[in-house]
């Protein structure tokens, strides 16, 4: 059981959410996309946001812009990091 209390800005209607619960678990994601603040919507996990999306019942605008968000993070490069072929700094 994982029980929070979730912050007054979020959630007014309890003091208490079992985020085991997924019913309690997406009602909360949905509250934090709805009325957090940016700190609360980045302490969210993207995967799970992306894997509940259409589940989470948004208004249109919330959905369109997320889903627009979690499609082009999906599908950006991801930078890659190319090693030296020498030691640029040795001295000879």
């Amino acid at each position: 059981m994982t029980v929070i209390s979730p912050p007054r800005h979020i959630v007014w209607s309890t003091d208490r959410l079992d985020l085991a619960d997924p019913f309690q678990r997406k009602w909360f994601i949905r509250q934090v996309i709805e009325h957090g603040r940016a700190e609360d919507v980045a302490s969210l996990d993207l995967d799970e946001v992306a894997s509940l999306l259409d589940e989470l019942n948004l208004p249109p605008h919330l959905h369109s812009l997320w889903a627009g968000f979690l499609e082009a993070r999906s599908t950006r490069e991801k930078p890659t990091y190319t090693k030296p072929a020498a030691n640029i700094w040795a001295r000879p």
